[in-house]
């Protein structure tokens, strides 16, 4: 079962889509940016950076954090991480929408011709059936 599995998938039109570079960039940047490994990571780092400013703007008052209070450069990250993200997780919905056209049709298809050889199968058992009487 697991090869025909394997094989039909193969003969899918999804996979045999040639996709550009960037449309395969954008879906592994959305499959990673998605998992629960980056939100952790990414919620490490923020933690990070604020406990290291806050120590040294505790320990140094006037100038010794890198990134004072309000966090700014903190807040351009974030700022430009979310405007990077924004439209490759938007590529990347697009692209699921046009692989779902092509499943869709796929299916479609597969069943068109599955009820084609029923009636085929149909009027075969018809004839047998008056030729048996």
């Amino acid at each position: 079962m697991r090869e025909e599995e394997n094989l039909l998938k193969k003969n899918h039109p999804v996979a045999k889509q040639r996709w550009s570079f960037g449309q395969r960039a954008a879906d592994k940047l959305t499959a990673s940016m998605g998992s629960w490994f980056f939100i952790g990571f990414f919620a490490l780092v923020l933690i990070v950076w604020i406990s290291i400013n806050g120590y040294f703007l505790i320990k140094y008052t006037s100038t010794g954090a890198f990134d004072p209070f309000p966090f700014i450069l903190l807040n351009l990250v974030l700022s430009c991480l979310a405007a990077i993200q924004a439209p490759i997780i938007l590529m990347s919905q697009n692209r699921e929408g046009q692989k779902d056209r092509l499943r869709a049709e796929y299916d479609y298809q597969v069943n068109k011709k599955a009820e084609r050889e029923i009636q085929e199968m149909q009027a075969q058992l018809k004839r047998i059936e008056k030729k048996l009487k």
